[in-house]
């Protein structure tokens, strides 16, 4: 419980100078001090003030994804159904992370763009495995026809995270919206569902 409770106030100190400051300009020195331990600590739970970032991003988001991979592994779900699922899993996650990543109005592009570059790695690598078991099984059921799950997966998630962040390509919600109904066609057409299976992808 003690290594529980220390892990959690590094990673709320990190939280609560990041809305004061820069990540690049918040030391281990800094974030130790606001935890209220030795710098010594910091090591022995985080191997680099990178890697407190990664598990903070992983924290703060890991209920809708966790909601999703629980809902996404009941196979008596229709495969779409849970794909369906993953996406809001994406869109509910993002949500949340551009009001907190927002809440620094100081922040340089270059910081906002560090840390929205971790989260999408992090949303990609979480939900990959996930949504490709799901695709996999509907190629089983014969309610998908694809060969490539894995890829098909990775190039959804891509779009998914790129188009919903809003910072590597910024979109009017018109354009946001464009490109997603453009994805759920190509992947209804490329996998053999019905039109409008997908439709929850669309619904802002």
């Amino acid at each position: 419980m003690a290594n529980t409770v220390k892990h959690d106030q590094i990673l709320d100190a990190l939280q609560n100078l990041l809305a004061q400051k820069d990540i690049r300009n918040i030391s281990v020195s800094e974030i130790a001090q606001e935890a209220g331990i030795g710098k010594g600590s910091i090591y022995y739970y985080f191997p680099s003030k990178d890697a407190i970032l990664e598990s903070l991003i992983e924290r703060s988001y890991e209920i809708p994804l966790h909601t999703a991979k629980e809902l996404a592994s009941q196979s008596s779900v229709s495969a779409f159904t849970r794909m369906a699922m993953i996406f809001q899993a994406c869109r509910t996650s993002s949500s949340a992370f551009q009001i907190q990543s927002s809440g620094n109005d100081k922040s340089s592009i270059q910081e906002r763009s560090h840390l929205h570059e971790k989260y999408m790695q992090h949303i990609i690598s979480e939900l990959k495995p996930t949504l490709t078991e799901i695709i996999r099984q509907g190629i089983e059921a014969g309610d998908i026809h694809f060969d490539y799950p894995a890829a098909l997966s990775e190039i959804v998630l891509i779009v998914l995270t790129v188009k919903l962040d809003n910072t590597l390509v910024p979109s009017t919600r018109e354009e946001m919206e464009d490109t997603l109904r453009g994805l759920v066609s190509l992947l209804e057409k490329g996998t053999g569902a019905p039109e409008g299976t997908l439709n929850y992808l669309t619904a802002f």
